[in-house]
């Protein structure tokens, strides 16, 4: 049995409870959070102790630590759960400076824990299937990609002034994804953004509108579009165009009926957000990170793969600002 201990019972954490309720030979053994209502509710639907963190961290009956907290705390508590000596599994970002993650990856693997960088769309059944066709030369070299991301509807701007920012927040997720489809690292990063959904955002110092464009050393380009509000749902499409075809992974709808009238056809939305669109994404990467942890067998994407998508969003930032392009 593997002893999972859960820091953070908020949103994030409740759902890989959820996934790892569903694993065999897995269980959450202790879950901590700095609000006690949400530990006692996750407690109660796991069969969890309650512990605090330095106690779940030290806990014998944990065997490996999920990491669901707010971002300005995983510095600390990646270097206590490596001390430790125990694997860790990190929501993204690790943290918001690349320094400081080039700490993390220090302290990492100086006490030779597995890591892995939570994130999930790269387990998304669709997308991970688009990527292995990829890989086997379906549709030849690959020459453009085509990432689309856009939210139903903007998070409050409260949210905004502590989140970093479109770039490390929200299009992270995608500027990963890129990196999982290209096959070799982005070099330039041209990057433009407006607030055209809620001005106060703007006010706030951020896009809630947003495009990158990357290139890499062998003219490879990837083109990103970012949105804070889709009025038909969760939008999350990928086209990648290849010397000899192209494959392209659509929206997943509420369902697959389709109405057919004089007036035309109509089909189903896509999922509304990121919860129901992603379920199959969190729970494969959960089964990935236990199944590697008990065999001892590599973890991907790793702490360094948080790096990189860190970089690159914080190029995207500083193209935005400035009006030109980052060399990486």
């Amino acid at each position: 049995m593997l002893n999972i201990g859960l820091l953070g019972c908020g949103r994030i954490g409740v759902v890989h409870a959820g996934s790892i309720d569903r694993l065999d030979g897995v269980r959450v053994s202790a879950v901590s959070d700095a609000v006690p209502a949400a530990a006692e509710a996750l407690a109660a639907k796991t069969g969890a102790q309650i512990l605090d963190s330095a106690a779940l961290i030290a806990s014998a009956d944990v065997d490996a630590v999920v990491i669901g907290t707010p971002t300005d705390t995983h510095y600390d508590l990646i270097h206590a759960v490596a001390k430790a000596g125990k694997a860790i599994f990190c929501e993204k970002p690790i943290d918001m400076s690349a320094d400081r993650i080039r700490d993390c990856i220090a302290a990492v693997e100086a006490a030779d824990v597995p890591f892995m960088t939570a994130f999930n769309r790269r387990f998304d059944p669709n997308f991970a299937h688009l990527q292995a066709r990829l890989a086997a030369g379906d549709i030849g070299d690959a020459e453009i990609i085509t990432i689309l991301s856009r939210d139903p509807s903007p998070p409050p701007v409260s949210y905004i002034q502590s989140s970093g920012g479109i770039f490390r927040d929200m299009m992270i997720h995608d500027l990963d994804m890129a990196r999982f489809l290209l096959g070799e690292e982005p070099t330039t990063v041209f990057a433009v953004g407006a607030a055209l959904v809620d001005p106060e955002i703007g006010k706030a110092g951020d896009a809630d509108t947003a495009a990158v464009t990357l290139t890499t050393p062998s003219g490879k380009i990837c083109q990103i579009s970012n949105s804070r509000r889709a009025t038909y749902g969760y939008d999350q499409r990928i086209e990648v165009h290849g010397s000899v075809g192209m494959l392209r992974a659509a929206n997943v709808q509420e369902h697959t009926v389709e109405l057919a009238t004089a007036q035309g056809f109509a089909t189903a939305p896509a999922k509304h957000f990121f919860l129901e669109r992603y379920e199959a994404a969190y729970l494969a990467e959960m089964q990935h990170f236990a199944t590697a942890v008990r065999d001892g067998k590599a973890l991907s994407p790793g702490i360094t793969d948080g790096l990189r998508a860190q970089m690159l969003a914080d190029a995207a930032t500083h193209s935005w600002e400035t009006g030109q392009p980052v060399q990486i």
